[in-house]
Order: C-alpha cells, then structure tokens, then sequence
C-alpha cells in the first residue's frame, strides 16, 4: 500500500477548517435576523410592559429621633470639709442610703469646745457690764464713752461667740438630701484639709438623662414630652419626661442640649451610663412610598406612576424613612397610583398593563 504524505494531510486539514469557517461567518447574520425578529414578535405581541400597581393613601406618621445621652444623678456633691482637723468619727457605710441631715464625718472639735467655753464667759460678763452701763448711763453717772464701750464689747463677745458656734457646727459633716454615699476616701485619725475629697453623695430618685437633638428639631421638643430610651446590658425600656432645654443651640455641633427626668423607683438606672434616646414626635398625615420604588437620578429621585395605560416619571421630595418606606413630602398626592414592579425597564411614555400575577 503506497504512503500517503504527510504535507498532504496537512493541507487536506486546513482546507476543512477554513471551509467550517466560512459555513459558520455565513450562519451568524441569519441567526441575528431571527433573533431580532424574535423580539419584535414579542415587542410586536402586546409592546407593553406588565407593572403592579398600588393607589397611595394618606397614613398617619411618627417623625422619630435617635440619640445618644448619659444618665446623671439628680444631685451630686463631692463631700470635703470646710475646716482643717482630724477625723475623730465615721458615720456612714460605702455604698449605703443615707437621710437629709444623717452625720456622715466628725471632725475633733475639742479645742473648738473649749474656746465656746471661753467665748460664753466672755459673753456673760459683757452682758452685765453693758446692763450695768445702761443703768448708770440712764442715771447720768456714765459718761457717752464708757456707754459705747461697753455695748461694743458686748457685740464683740457675741460675734465670737457666734463664729466659734459656725466652726463647731462645720466640725459636723452632714447629708445635704437623701441619697447614696460612695466609697470612702479617708479614715478614722487622718488629718484632713478642704481639699481631701472624703465621699461623694448622689441623689438617684429620680435620674436625669442629658442628650442632644438635630437643630432641625429644636422647635419640635418641648418640655413635658415623653422619650424613651434604654441602656446598655438590659432589653428594657425607660420613659422620661422632657424638663429642661438649653437656650441656644452649640454651634459646634449644631444641636440643641435636652434634660428629662426619670424616676428610677427600681434602682435600675446608674448615674453614669450611656442611653440610647428617642423621641417621637407627634403624629401627622403623610403619604408613604415602598423605598425600592425610588430611581436615583441627577436631579433627585422620581417614582413612576400609572396615567391612561402610561408611565409618567414624577420627581419627588422625600422626608422621613421608616425600615423600608420613605415619606414623600412633594411630587404625589393620595389617589395616584404608583407602579412598584418592572421599574427598571420603565421610561416617560412607556405603554405598560397592570397584572394581579
């Protein structure tokens, strides 16, 4: 059997692939003819594009806020003393309850005693020496001066006696209001200046709770509304009530401060934490759209409504956001109807035909 060669292989090869080649160039127009008049049959079958619909309706809406803010006492005092002494008595528990006008610390006062002893003498002689000098002024035995003399004595006596009184009072540390004392700073022989801090005492019946609000918001809170907030560590929600409001707004921030009490009957609430606020503000009327409804545009955003068989592109204003609705405060009105499906096939014109599927 003769052999065939190899180059003549070779060519036979090529021939057969540039001759597939051209088959397949001369299939491909054909083929996008047939595609293209596919899909003006189907444009051609109805050209119209099926859309839901929905009629919007005027709802009742709740502006919220959202904030941040720190629980602090009521009241709070760091407790030092106004005199310098030793501390001969503590009165009081780490941690405890303690009642208005309860002794917490008692600084030694011995030698504050002693000079009262001294200063009530001094007080006593002076009153007679001054009824004695009343009586011979009013005999006009006394002269003017031994008069006036002996009544300034007698007030100098009864100041001293007044002020060494004040220093052994302040000698009593005592509770200012009912209220927990904290940890104790000093013990019981140590020698203490005005500026040791001994405890600190806080009132946490009620708490307040200090946050801020947007300065677009600052007209909307009043005092004697009601925010709810809660704290870190517990599920539970807190109400309190708006009180007080800063009288400018920070124009660093650009908001305005906000106070609100909470009563705190429980304990719950430590002076000190963070709270997460929010205030609702009063209900109005308003017309909400599904937040997937809305196409970014350069000019804003605009949703498509259903007119005579027709999309119209309406921009819109919006406002509010709830988890997957947007308040539009400009561009519908309740009765239009709203297109929410096939929205991105959609364009000012469109033909499209409401489905129920």
């Amino acid at each position: 059997m003769k052999r065939i060669p190899v180059w003549l292989i070779v060519v036979v090869a090529l021939a057969i692939l540039v001759a597939g080649k051209v088959a397949i160039d001369e299939t491909k127009p054909a083929a996008g003819t047939r595609a293209a008049g596919g899909a003006g049959g189907a444009g051609g079958g109805g050209g119209a594009t099926q859309v839901h619909i929905a009629v919007l309706q005027s709802e009742r809406l709740a502006d919220k806020i959202s904030s941040v803010g720190t629980i602090t006492p009521n009241e709070r005092i760091d407790v030092r003393t106004e005199l310098s002494g030793r501390v001969s008595e503590i009165h009081f528990k780490e941690g405890a309850r303690v009642k208005k006008g309860a002794l917490l610390v008692k600084i030694d006062d011995r030698e504050l005693v002693a000079q009262l002893a001294k200063a009530t003498s001094e007080l006593a002689i002076a009153k007679k020496e001054n009824e004695r000098q009343t009586d011979l002024y009013a005999q006009k035995v006394s002269s003017q001066r031994e008069y006036d003399t002996a009544a300034n004595n007698l007030g100098v006596a009864q100041a001293q006696f007044d002020l060494i009184s004040v220093q052994i009072n302040k000698s009593s540390l005592r509770a200012p209001f009912d209220g927990v004392v904290g940890l104790r700073n000093v013990s019981e022989g140590e020698y203490i200046t005005p500026t040791t801090l001994i405890t600190t005492l806080l009132e946490d019946h009620p708490v307040k709770i200090d946050f801020t609000v947007p300065e677009r918001f600052a007209g909307s809170v009043k005092k004697g509304d009601i925010v709810h907030f809660t704290v870190e560590g517990s599920t539970r929600v807190f109400d309190a009530t708006v009180y007080a409001l800063e009288s400018l707004i920070d124009p660093e921030t650009r908001s305005l401060g906000v106070r609100a009490t909470s009563p705190n009957t429980d304990g719950a609430l430590v002076p000190g934490a963070f709270a997460e606020v929010e205030v609702l503000m009063p209900e109005r009327n308003a017309v909400t759209v599904p937040s997937f409804t809305l196409v970014p545009e350069l000019r804003g955003q605009h949703v498509f409504l259903y007119h005579g068989g027709k999309a119209s592109s309406v921009v819109v204003t919006t406002g509010l956001r709830t988890e997957d609705r947007v308040e539009i405060t400009k561009g519908v009105a309740p009765g239009d109807t709203l297109i929410t499906s096939g929205i991105l096939q959609l364009k000012t014109g469109a033909p499209v035909t409401i489905t129920t599927d």
